[in-house]
């Protein structure tokens, strides 16, 4: 009986949540080792599924670097990076567009309509115009040149709003076209976040491979749970903020800027994470607020 009282509290702790977000749009960047392991990437996508059923309506905006790495060996070509970002050549983003196109994608779709969602595929460069991303190095005054990388610059929303009215689930892939419709790849990040401004999402959440961001990277319980977007240059300064959780912060900074109301990051390795951090007053991870808290 206590196990049963136990289920109904956690049912009544999540109402106010689901009535207050019943109806607004949600994005979630799925990425990170989530995507790699088959018991993470389905409770990850359950976890979308339910928050579809209950009114929210979810977009996802996915990565798959190590499937992109893998599909670059088997063509015979060497992953390169620059700063963090995928050096990508002509030839390479032929092999970003397949495995975004031909594998990441449709598993994503195919696994959400296994639980019972309803979702389809879109490619993302349909919807983004992009610029090709380049880059003066302070050091050395020279121009960093990722190739056929973009940072968006307008979005097409049409297309996803047409989806969530429809009661889809969007699953976009970080491809996008410059002027003369070349296709380049986006770091997923920025293209979540420029995509839940656009769609002036309620909320925006970052998927990692650690707790959330931490005051010391070597203690997993220094997790800062709730950080203001004013707060943010004093710590990416004390190098509590680099690496992989520049782009993540920086880009959550400019989505809440631009209308989003809360951006989250969460850990994709933790079961239904997702849920927690969502629909629970504790919550899991960090939270990026803009203002006074």
């Amino acid at each position: 009986m206590k196990d049963v009282i136990e289920k109904a509290a956690v049912l009544i702790e999540s109402l106010p949540y689901i009535q207050s977000f019943r109806g607004e749009t949600v994005v979630v960047k799925f990425g990170g080792s989530a995507m790699e392991e088959k018991d993470l990437f389905d409770g990850i996508l359950q976890d979308v599924v339910f928050m579809e059923c209950i009114g929210i309506r979810p977009v996802i905006v996915h990565g798959g670097g190590k499937a992109i790495t893998r599909g670059m060996k088997n063509s015979g070509l060497q992953a390169k990076f620059l700063k963090g970002l995928r050096i990508t050549c002509e030839k390479t983003i032929e092999v970003v567009t397949r495995v975004f196109g031909k594998e990441v994608n449709p598993h994503i779709v195919q696994t959400l309509e296994r639980m019972g969602g309803k979702a389809q595929g879109l490619p993302g460069e349909t919807i983004f115009r992009v610029t090709r991303m380049t880059e003066t190095d302070a050091e050395t005054g020279a121009l960093l040149d990722w190739g056929y990388v973009g940072n968006p610059m307008d979005i097409d929303i049409k297309p996803v709003q047409a989806l969530l009215e429809q009661n889809f689930i969007p699953v976009i892939t970080p491809l996008g076209k410059d002027v003369d419709g070349k296709i380049h790849n986006m770091n997923a990040d920025t293209a979540a976040a420029a995509l839940a401004k656009a769609l002036q999402a309620r909320k925006l959440v970052f998927l990692t491979n650690v707790p959330g961001l931490l005051r010391d990277k070597d203690d997993p319980d220094s997790i800062l749970t709730t950080l203001k977007a004013n707060d943010v240059e004093e710590l990416i300064a004390r190098d509590v903020i680099d690496g992989g959780m520049l782009p993540k912060i920086k880009s959550g900074v400019e989505a809440l800027q631009g209308g989003v109301r809360k951006v989250h990051m969460i850990d994709g390795r933790m079961p239904h994470s997702l849920l927690l951090e969502i629909f629970t007053d504790q919550g899991v991870g960090t939270e990026i607020v803009t203002g006074e808290i």
